[in-house]
């Protein structure tokens, strides 16, 4: 993230901050600004069997939003890597009149293990890789966020901060074949996490969903242009889009519910 921020610095203004608890903050690298502290997890909304401390994606995004006054914010995972071109290209895409886009992370071999490799990193380009985990938005979507008690770690996070995209932006894309974020290793689907908190994750994301239903449209959902059978086998596949919540918008797009 540095070495992409230096590329691109003389072209805009990029902050790389940081969201931690206090027993993390001595790890945080001093090229990012640390923002308050954490102050509660998800253990702190139910109870759990094995003791997970996993912070809310709304406690991260709250601080993002509030000690930044960018125009765009971007939200990557942990495990996400950058290109050196990876502001520059987003700046880019914001000019193209986007207020809302996902770019997909390609797959590298896990014989990478330091940052000394940096510049072999850059040549790979590595697979492709069909989840969603780098998130780009206007400030101005932020207050509309629907993300309830999601925390990060667990399956769920990416298709409810997904689908919040595809109901609130006015003009959204989907990158998946650029070559801007890494990954390293090459896993397509990673371990499951404790049932009990994916089984929480789930109830949590089907109540995002209740709430984003009125303002979402089947048009602006990725694929939706392919012929039914083909856009059905896609969303399938994915693990970011619910078949049963978008039978409901093809029943809605059809004024039958």
């Amino acid at each position: 993230m540095r070495r992409a921020k230096v590329k691109a610095e003389r072209v805009i203004r990029i902050e790389l901050l940081s969201a931690q608890f206090e027993d993390d903050s001595d790890s945080i690298p001093d090229f990012f600004i640390k923002t308050q502290n954490l102050s509660r997890s998800v253990l702190d909304a139910e109870t759990f069997n094995k003791k997970i401390k996993l912070p809310f994606i709304t406690d991260i995004l709250e601080r993002l939003y509030t000690e930044s006054t960018a125009d765009y914010l971007i939200y990557t995972n942990v495990d996400i890597g950058l290109y050196e071109d990876f502001y520059l290209s987003v700046n880019e895409f914001i000019n193209l009149g986007l207020d809302a886009f996902i770019i997909n992370r390609r797959r590298l071999p896990d014989s990478y293990e330091s940052p000394e490799q940096l510049n072999e990193i850059y040549l790979d380009k590595g697979l492709p890789h069909p989840g969603f985990d780098c998130f780009v938005f206007h400030r101005s979507l932020y207050p509309q966020l629907k993300l309830e008690g999601i925390c990060i770690g667990v399956p769920f996070i990416e298709i409810s901060f997904s689908q919040n995209l595809f109901a609130l932006s006015k003009h959204f894309k989907l990158f998946e074949k650029e070559y801007l974020t890494f990954h390293i290793g090459e896993e397509i689907f990673k371990k499951r996490a404790p049932i009990e908190y994916f089984n929480y994750n789930r109830k949590q994301f089907w109540k995002i969903a209740g709430l984003l239903l009125p303002q979402m449209d089947l048009k602006k959902i990725p694929y939706s242009n392919r012929i039914m059978p083909l856009r059905l086998i896609k969303w399938g596949l994915h693990p970011c889009f619910p078949i049963r919540l978008l039978l409901k918008l093809e029943l809605k797009r059809l004024k039958l519910l």
